[in-house]
């Protein structure tokens, strides 16, 4: 596993909600309770989203947009149109309004809402993300209110496997579409952390330099043993000072043991001595030492607030 697959574990689409929008706009969704993270794919037409207490940000045909926050927000046909459907925290979705407007046969069934008439012009996906624990929380602070992907050769032909999918129903496909979106959340994220103004998570940059890199990866795939900044360097082929120079490798593999062990905590029957060495400590008593060094509290009040 390298970076991003550990920012992720446990980061997964569970039930997303669909939007087969009307077929002669005005149409509007507001998602009164999001999920930490929500991943919105425009699949065809053009659309809105109107964070709380922001300026509308436009989503284009193609577009991906990752929406980081809890104050309710909405998508809609244009930013002046009205709320027709609600999405609550369990993705359920409530027509609001009047059904039965002039032109309209609104409509909800499962994880569809919008026109049973045929022709719909606009066809919006959305899933939710319970991210949860403290490996997730890097990742999440990066990545501003809303993040906007525009169409890029990289989402297109997965844009059009989910447009695709979700044409008919068919046996499974709830599983296929949440797969299908866990595939855009990492391609998506992707993009937008390589834009130069963009700023990753820490480490992130450092996977792409090859040298620096397989001493991350290296890093993570044993994360008890005792690293050095020598045995870091010596995995990057590089000398202790150039590898100390190009890369502050201890403070961020101390972050890193704590934010695992602050998940780990949380987990029943789990002990402080195990959790620490886990993460690479001889003993529990270094091990918290240096988590309240970090953290500000020790291993065993951490998890009496967590609730572990």
């Amino acid at each position: 596993m390298d970076l991003l697959d550990n920012y992720l574990a446990g980061v997964r689409a569970r039930g997303a909600a669909f939007c087969n929008t009307v077929s002669v706009p005005r149409w509007g969704m507001q998602f009164t309770d999001p999920a930490p993270l929500t991943l919105s794919a425009m699949l065809r037409g053009d659309a809105w989203l109107l964070p709380s207490g922001c300026d509308p940000v436009e989503l284009p045909a193609g577009a991906v947009a990752l929406v980081r926050t809890r104050s309710a927000y909405t998508i809609t046909d244009r930013p002046d149109s009205a709320v027709r459907v609600l999405v609550d925290g369990d993705d359920r979705c409530t027509l609001v309004g009047d059904p039965g407007e002039t032109g309209r046969n609104w409509r909800v069934t499962g994880r569809t809402v919008g026109d049973a008439a045929g022709g719909a012009t606009d066809l919006l996906v959305t899933a939710g993300y319970r991210v949860g624990g403290d490996l997730c929380r890097p990742l999440l602070d990066a990545l501003p209110p809303v993040a906007v992907v525009r169409l890029d050769p990289g989402l297109s032909a997965l844009l059009d496997l989910i447009a695709a999918e979700v044409e008919h129903d068919e046996p499974g496909q709830q599983v296929v579409l949440d797969r299908f979106l866990d595939l855009l959340l990492v391609r998506a994220l992707r993009i937008w952390f390589a834009h130069p103004d963009a700023t990753p998570p820490p480490g992130y940059r450092a996977l792409a330099d090859p040298d620096i890199g397989h001493a991350l990866r290296r890093l993570h795939e044993e994360l008890a043993r005792p690293w050095t900044v020598a045995s870091l360097a010596d995995e990057a082929g590089m000398s202790r000072t150039a590898f100390a120079r190009r890369f502050s490798a201890l403070a961020y593999l101390t972050d890193w043991r704590m934010a695992l062990a602050a998940d780990r905590l949380r987990a029943p029957g789990t002990t402080v001595a195990g959790v620490g060495r886990e993460v690479g400590y001889a003993d529990g008593f270094a091990f918290s030492a240096a988590f309240k060094r970090v953290r500000g509290l020790t291993p065993s009040a951490h998890r009496d607030t967590e609730g572990g």
